[in-house]
């Protein structure tokens, strides 16, 4: 279940840093609802999973997969282009979150 609760984390975090732009600094009360909701449920649902998963490995799950994610929304959403470096770096990202996930003892 400790897996559920960081991927509804990572979801909702996405989701509440996607609409962050569309708040344009909280100028905006529907957008501004929606980053203020979707945080709050990203950080509960967080500390459900530092119940038994290791801060560093959730952390580094929760981040390296929210990177590849807003990238991508950012992409297909926003029309922000990706060039081979930020490529590279996200893909190094991923990389090393599924060894530290597969391979590490903590």
């Amino acid at each position: 279940m400790n897996w559920t609760y960081l991927a509804i984390a990572i979801i909702s975090e996405v989701i509440a840093t996607s609409v962050l732009k569309s708040s344009d600094g909280f100028s905006h009360l529907l957008p501004s609802v929606v980053v203020v909701v979707g945080y709050g449920i990203a950080f509960y649902f967080l500390s459900l999973t530092l119940r038994t998963i290791p801060i560093g490995i959730a952390y580094a799950i929760w981040s390296g997969v929210g990177i590849v994610l807003i990238s991508v929304v950012g992409w297909v959403i926003y029309g922000q282009k990706l060039d081979l470096t930020a490529i590279l770096g996200i893909s190094l990202i991923t990389a090393g979150a599924i060894i530290l996930n597969l391979s590490s003892k903590a």
